[in-house]
């Protein structure tokens, strides 16, 4: 197909979409008054002709095969489990459908695992799929991963820039071929299942998932989802459609997961149906049309109903108006959030239009439970084979019954194809389109080659920092440079440039140089993080931490110019930044190919720009930290820099200075919360460390303090490993402490009833003495006795434990200046799970201890 082709059909499709939904506006409806389910008589659906014509012989392949299956091997295939929590025996012997590789599932548990380990895996769980000398049918497995910017969980494969930075660069054509290449890597590593492309379309940036949305603009999203289906499946009609060199496509998540209230994840989107339609939707006609095998379920509500139980939306609309020929996936136990269901016992997901369950640490008893629904009737026949046909099609369109194992098909075992050279040209082409130029005063940009130039920031040698989330982990973090083989780091880049151009580029983090540079290139941004522990309260960048800003001013001090590349997965209000550096480019997250960045900054060695900046925002820049929601389209659209801005090298770069006011309250800017979904709050770090004061920061889990002393790992409370298990051996004095980078004032809350709370789970009760404590240096610190306490807690149950303030102050803590303001700790045995720490109101404490010396 030509480019002309192709953006031809994009545009057809496109203009289709937004004819059918032009007439159904409904944005003026209250959102109190929005219908919770479909409206027979005022009908916003588009209708969509589904690609694949039917079958005849394929189709009667499926019911001869589902009229031989036993209950037991049909709700087998309605099962995804996942690979920490399965085995090829237990496929073998519950016949499940599919198995999933989560963020944080690897081979062996280690995310280092190399490419030859995550096939061998796949061969086994295959051969298991298809082994009948335990009964059963011979049905194949499917293995689906998140390969959601490139098959990001393997060693050295090529990493593309996360959506938002594709979003930018407005080049379908650019997102099929990468479609294409991440097919091509998935498949060489033994996976014939992708769970992309996303296709929400975020209005609020506080949103954790905002960097997985390409644009908040519907039309955006729209012409580029049929684009990237289409590049990791295939072309209908083509003979490379589905074949080996492709993978099946998951379109997610559906439906309305970038519209929830206050931009918290798995929250509830309060909208019209005509708006959720027309806003939420706006991608899922493209990829329909492009022949989408699956729809992954999204984890919110629309107006207070879980879309994994939504009968109007996921059947009537999705199969039914959309005709939507794939089947449904559930997201990673999402099922257990529908009304009445646990992530065990949830006949109702079925019965709303789940065809698979992703019960991925739940599989064994939603397996049961669904089998007794099944033989109960409370799942009918009807549904369960209709649900068995879909999944059994998808399989036959893939060719999996005839493939045979995952390392003997089309490109298995092909590990050069696994971050190949051209495979990074062309996610380099995309770092390099993604670019976005938000101010380039006096035309510092493009930079000389020849200079000496400086390289400073946490980000300008961090693959991990520049690759963000969802990349050889769930969260993105821990990992080392070692980890990436087949990338560059942005310095690595312009260094590489430099030397070739007879100039040098010095590395300092810090920014302390060795040799006066000529110019300043400051990489700094947002830490990796995914799902829910990347929600935000405001757009505040780093609030109470101006390490990034004092190091952008110090070196302007010196009288050197300074460029600065902003790594983030949203908007941010930096003006600051912006106003202390000479330019500015927001370079989101682009992946493992740095270079990228050094192609668009450095100039040609005769002077002229190698790459011009292509990349035009596809999120509105807000004018405020609090304007989190001003979306193009919208009444009072007001932004700092609004959709569809980009500077070129064309243009005069010049800006004026921009306002220094947050526009944060005391109220959303309070100190509060110090640990929350997995993760230490803003501007602090979870550390283990000895009574000495030596210890280590938590960067990853599990890890362990001096082999066992202290361990700490994942535990699922309310969410997915949104807490911390710490684990005493008993072998030595050891705290588990919160580090605040700046010290926090806490006198004013310390004058009332505000607790210190702390909700706990206790494994395993202390033996011996442990205590709970807060710090700020030598002399300053108090300690609260907490073994009586935890021996009385029932074991396994999670409660809110509170310490009044006050009592840690009259017990010699500085509240004015705590820069540790949580620490538990024993010398004895001891292990607790901890999902939240944060200051709260003395009702919300299930118990409290008491002062010392009370």
């Amino acid at each position: 197909m030509t480019h002309h082709d192709a953006t031809r059909r994009t545009g057809l499709l496109l203009a289709a979409l937004l004819l059918a939904l032009a007439a159904c506006k409904g944005g003026d409806q209250p959102a109190a008054l929005a219908p919770a389910q479909p409206q027979a008589d005022a009908n916003p659906w588009p209708a969509v002709t589904w690609p694949l014509p039917e079958d005849a012989a394929l189709e009667k392949r499926i019911t001869d095969l589902i009229a031989t299956m036993t209950v037991e091997e049909k709700v087998g295939q309605l099962v995804q489990g996942d690979i920490a929590s399965i085995t090829p025996d237990d496929v073998r012997r519950y016949r499940l459908g599919s198995i999933l590789a989560g963020g944080n599932s690897d081979p062996g548990g280690r995310y280092d695992a190399s490419p030859a380990q995550w096939l061998a895996l796949a061969d086994a769980f295959y051969a298991a799929s298809m082994d009948t000398s335990q009964g059963g049918k011979a049905i194949p497995v499917l293995f689906g991963i998140d390969a959601v910017h490139g098959q990001s969980n393997i060693i050295g494969a090529t990493l593309f820039p996360h959506n938002i930075g594709l979003g930018a660069t407005r080049n379908p054509e650019l997102l099929r071929r990468i479609g294409e290449i991440t097919a091509l890597e998935t498949r060489a590593t033994g996976m014939e299942w992708a769970f992309a492309p996303t296709v929400a379309v975020p209005q609020d940036d506080r949103w954790g998932r905002t960097y997985e949305g390409y644009s908040e603009s519907p039309e955006v999203v729209a012409s580029y989802a049929g684009a990237v289906v289409e590049g990791l499946q295939g072309k209908v009609g083509s003979p490379t459609f589905l074949d080996g060199r492709h993978v099946i496509a998951s379109v997610k998540h559906f439906l309305g997961d970038g519209g929830t209230t206050d931009g918290k994840d798995q929250g509830d989107t309060r909208i019209s149906e005509a708006e959720l339609v027309r806003i939420h939707a706006a991608g899922y006609p493209p990829a329909i049309a492009a022949g989408a095998q699956t729809v992954m379920a999204s984890f919110n509500s629309v107006n207070g109903e879980k879309m994994h139980g939504h009968k109007p939306y996921l059947t009537d609309a999705l199969k039914g108006r959309m005709h939507f020929g794939g089947f449904v996936v559930g997201d990673w136990n999402g099922h257990g959030q529908v009304k009445g269901c646990t992530t065990t016992d949830c006949p109702a997901t079925i019965n709303a239009g789940l065809d698979m369950a992703m019960a991925s640490d739940s599989w064994k008893g939603f397996y049961e439970t669904t089998l007794a629904a099944a033989k109960a009737g409370t799942i009918s026949q009807e549904r369960l084979d209709e649900a068995v046909r879909r999944i059994l099609r998808v399989k036959l369109r893939l060719g999996l019954f005839e493939a045979g194992k995952p390392s003997s098909r089309t490109v298995g075992g092909q590990f050069a194809l696994v971050g190949a050279p051209e495979h990074r040209a062309v996610a380099r082409q995309a770092v390099r389109e993604s670019l976005v130029l938000l101010k380039n005063q006096g035309g510092v940009l493009p930079l000389s080659p020849k200079q000496r130039i400086l390289v400073a920031g946490d980000g300008a040698n961090d693959v991990g920092k520049q690759a963000g989330g969802w990349t050889l982990n769930w969260q993105g973090t821990g990992t080392t440079r070692k980890d990436f083989p087949n990338a560059d780091t942005i310095y690595e880049g312009i260094a590489q440039q430099a030397k070739a151009a007879g100039g040098h580029a010095e590395l300092a983090v810090d920014g302390k140089y060795a040799t006066k540079p000529e110019v300043a290139v400051v990489v700094f941004g947002e830490n990796p993080y995914a799902e829910f522990q990347g929600d935000l309260p405001t757009l505040a960048y780093k609030p109470g931490d101006d390490s990034d800003l004092a190091l952008i001013k110090r070196l302007k001090a010196d009288g050197i110019p300074v460029v600065a590349v902003f790594l983030s997965g949203r908007p941010l209000w930096v003006n600051r930044e912006i106003n202390a550096a000479d330019a500015f480019v927001a370079a989101w997250l682009p992946g493992s190919e740095g270079a990228g960045v050094a192609d668009v900054l450095l100039r040609k060695p005769d002077g002229s720009a190698q790459h011009d900046f292509k990349g035009k925002l596809s999120f509105s820049w807000p004018r405020t930290a609090t304007q989190y929601a001003n979306n193009v389209g919208q009444k009072d659209y007001d932004p700092q820099f609004a959709f569809g801005y980009g500077l070129t090298y064309a243009g005069n770069g010049d800006l004026a200075a921009l306002p220094e006011v947050s526009g944060v309250t005391g109220n959303e800017g309070a100190a509060g919360v110090f640990f929350a979904r997995g993760d230490a709050g803003s501007g602090m770090a979870l550390r283990l460390e000895r009574s000495t004061g030596q210890g280590m920061t938590v960067t990853k889990v599990p890890d362990a303090l001096d082999g066992d002393l202290l361990k700490v790992t994942g535990v699922d409370h309310l969410a997915q490993e949104d807490g911390r298990r710490l684990a005493w051996s008993g072998k030595g004095e050891a705290i588990a402490a919160l580090q605040s980078h700046t010290a926090l004032d806490l006198q004013r809350e310390s004058n009332g009833d505000l607790m210190l709370l702390t909700t706990l789970r206790v494994e395993s009760a202390p033996k011996g003495e442990a205590w709970l404590s807060v710090g700020c240096g030598t002399g300053c610190s108090a300690r609260v006795a907490l073994g009586p306490t935890l021996a009385k807690l029932p074991v396994g149950q999670w409660t809110r434990v509170g310490v009044p303030l006050k009592c840690l102050a009259a017990a010699g803590a500085d509240v004015g200046k705590l820069d540790r303001p949580w620490s538990i700790g024993t010398a004895g045995v001891m292990t607790l799970s901890v999902s939240r720490v944060a200051l709260g109101a003395l009702n919300e404490a299930e118990i409290s201890v008491g002062c010392p010396g009370a």
